[in-house]
């Protein structure tokens, strides 16, 4: 067998498995009854509020939920780390915003930082395979069993927000989310903002382990739905999106 049958078989070996899964959520789904706002968003997009934030520094709730939830490894090498959910300062994440009268405070505060879900998504568009594509409501997917591990969607992400699995991540997982599959070495992953979570009516991790605890630093539902949360804060307060000049159009946004 030829390098294009081998391709050709494999590839219809992994959409039945793929479709099996997808069925299998699909059933799943159908069980939970859906919250009336997810039905009916139209554009999913999210807030920080950096003044919250700042309160709180040195937590980490919404990364260890996010990554509890999907599986995310826990890899100690920095050149093959995975994460969805990470932070860095302000100053790496707004440089566009920063000049000498930015306070040294200012300059190193920690920002929560993943996926911008881009409605112009440069990741999607440069894709080979359809792994990365954009949903109507505005979201990034990633399918990595689709994924051929080319990586010319980090290449053309500006934000660093994807992760490549240089090695086996499932050694590297303390414990293992039985509702999320684990990934394998060769794929690229990156946040979906807890797309299997939207379709059952829980807001993302993320969202969920903030509000528990009490900070309210992360908003997040469809600005343009009437009385919504994120719309009533993105209307009344000054928002930052990364680097705006790109004309990516992050839905992520950072009320300052």
């Amino acid at each position: 067998m030829d390098r294009r049958d081998f391709i050709k078989t494999a590839g219809l070996g992994a959409f039945g498995l793929g479709g099996a899964a997808v069925g299998t959520a699909l059933i799943r789904a159908t069980t939970t009854k859906p919250s009336r706002e997810v039905v009916r968003a139209k554009r999913w997009a999210m807030g920080i509020d950096l003044r919250a934030c700042a309160q709180h520094p040195g937590c980490r709730k919404c990364i260890d939920a996010c990554h509890a939830a999907h599986n995310v490894p826990s890899i100690p090498e920095p050149r093959h780390e995975v994460k969805w959910l990470w932070k860095a300062t302000y100053e790496r994440t707004f440089p566009e915003q920063v000049h000498e009268y930015t306070t040294a405070t200012t300059r190193e505060q920690p920002v929560p930082v993943l996926c911008n879900h881009c409605a112009n998504a440069p990741c999607a568009r440069v894709c080979p395979t359809g792994a990365t594509w954009k949903r109507a409501d505005g979201i990034v997917m990633m399918d990595e069993h689709r994924c051929i591990g080319c990586r010319y969607c980090m290449a053309a992400c500006p934000y660093g927000a994807r992760s490549f699995n240089w090695q086996d991540p499932r050694p590297y997982l303390h414990t293992v989310t039985a509702d999320y599959p684990t990934r394998a070495k060769g794929v690229v992953e990156t946040c979906t903002f807890c797309a299997e979570r939207l379709v059952a009516g829980l807001p993302p991790a993320c969202v969920e382990a903030c509000q528990a605890a009490g900070f309210g630093a992360l908003l997040f539902g469809d600005p343009d739905e009437p009385g919504a949360e994120i719309g009533r804060a993105l209307r009344a307060r000054d928002a930052l999106r990364r680097s705006p000049a790109l004309g990516t159009a992050p839905q992520v946004f950072y009320l300052v």
